[in-house]
């Protein structure tokens, strides 16, 4: 597994990025992960973040976007939004966690 550096902390991460180990994860690690992809926290995104972080801790696997629209009680318009293009990658980089099944 690659190791990177990011705000100061290492680290593991897979080929594409995404973090490997969901417990090296911390919101000052997803502020920086959500600056590299060019989006500026604000509320409504910690709501999806946390959503899909206490979802993932709950059924062990990353909510796709039908989860956290119909679950999380997020519009999936307003993901599409807060996280443009590919919500459900973006959203899950930025929490710390795995691609959802079924994210190409």
């Amino acid at each position: 597994m690659p190791v990177t550096t990011l705000n100061g902390q290492e680290i593991h991460v897979n080929e594409e990025g995404f973090l490997t180990d969901p417990t090296e994860w911390d919101e000052a690690l997803g502020a920086a992960l959500a600056e590299q992809i060019g989006i500026t926290l604000t509320e409504e995104h910690w709501n999806a973040i946390r959503f899909l972080r206490k979802d993932f801790d709950d059924v062990g696997e990353t909510p796709t976007l039908r989860r956290v629209s119909t679950v999380g009680g997020i519009p999936i318009k307003t993901l599409f939004v807060l996280f443009p293009q590919k919500p459900a990658k973006k959203m899950a980089y930025v929490s710390g966690l795995p691609k959802p099944h079924g994210c190409v």
